[in-house]
């Protein structure tokens, strides 16, 4: 293995061992660079070759954590595009990623509301890429304007990050309760849309 190769795989285990110390109880601000090195089975030391600081790593898990949602759900548009429904393969889609990535989408959550400043503003770049790119897709596929289809596009992203927040600490049950309900008011959203735009 090359030194960049071995460089970038360090890198990596940093990440994942960062993502693996944060769950319910704890958020990006209460693990220390030391505990994140240990979880990465490298000194200390060895951190500052990958980050500044710990900062410099919490912003990185935040591109991290919005990048792997917004591929995920470019993936759930390949589904629908070859049958599945929008609203049903969306939800669905965004369901799984919560039970499979809870800590990652934990991460987005928390610091969407947190102390720091840089991770706010982070969060918020990462939801405006979702209603970016919804607006986009919504545009092309419904023939909406740009106004109408970027409301409606913003309404949908919050409420289906709302209903992910509610959904990290329910049972499965519960979950595939809350999954029929969202995909019912996302439609009342998405009719609406129409409705206001005289479509």
């Amino acid at each position: 293995m090359s030194r960049q190769e071995q460089k970038l795989k360090t890198r990596r285990a940093i990440i994942e061992a960062a993502f693996s110390l944060l769950d319910e109880q704890r958020s990006l601000s209460s693990v220390s660079l030391r505990e994140v090195a240990r979880a990465a089975g490298i000194a200390p030391t060895s951190f500052y070759r990958h980050f500044k600081d710990i900062d410099e790593l919490g912003l990185t898990l935040v591109d991290e954590a919005g990048l792997n949602l917004r591929q995920l759900m470019r993936q759930a548009r390949l589904r629908i595009a070859s049958g599945g429904g929008v609203i049903n393969t969306s939800v669905d889609t965004f369901m799984e990623f919560i039970c499979a990535h809870s800590n990652v989408f934990r991460l987005l959550l928390r610091e969407h509301t947190g102390t720091s400043l840089a991770f706010r503003a982070a969060v918020l770049r990462e939801i405006q890429h979702f209603i970016v790119e919804l607006t986009d897709y919504t545009m092309t596929s419904t023939g909406l304007s740009y106004r109408f289809a970027n409301l409606q596009a913003e309404a949908m992203v919050k409420l289906v990050f709302s209903a992910g927040a509610e959904a990290l600490d329910s049972s499965p049950e519960q979950q595939a309760v809350l999954a029929k309900r969202v995909k019912l008011q996302l439609r009342f959203i998405a009719n609406g849309a129409k409705e206001a735009a005289g479509t």
